[in-house]
């Protein structure tokens, strides 16, 4: 019983982290590490396939080994996501919402900047 809880979880949490691949403010990175740790103890098959996919495998595995972020998916993350949060800060009539925004901004940019920064092979 335990195992189909993690499975539907980490099956939710996967195609959360596909659909953040294509919605600026829907965050990839924590769904996709949330259905890889799901599906470990899950489901064997499933976890390979999420490491093993050709999009996003090789990325979730340099992050959970620690061999870090590329720096150009730090960049491309940033700047995308403080493009979204300044462009929908600006459409809200809100005050308090957009500086709300700035939580999950500063946050994540803290984050990233924590975050180990995997070296490119030359």
């Amino acid at each position: 019983m335990i195992r189909l809880l993690f499975n539907i979880v980490g099956t939710v949490a996967a195609l959360l982290g596909i659909l953040g691949i294509f919605v600026p403010l829907l965050p990839t990175t924590p769904f996709l590490l949330l259905a890889s740790a799901c599906f470990l103890r899950g489901s064997e098959r499933m976890h390979s396939w999420l490491l093993h996919n050709r999009i996003f495998g090789r990325y979730l595995d340099d992050f959970q080994s620690g061999r870090g972020i590329p720096l150009q998916t730090k960049i491309v993350a940033l700047t995308v996501m403080w493009i979204s949060l300044a462009i929908s800060a600006w459409l809200t009539a809100l005050t308090w919402v957009a500086v709300m925004l700035l939580v999950p901004g500063i946050g994540v940019t803290v984050y990233l900047a924590r975050v180990k920064t995997r070296k490119l092979p030359e």
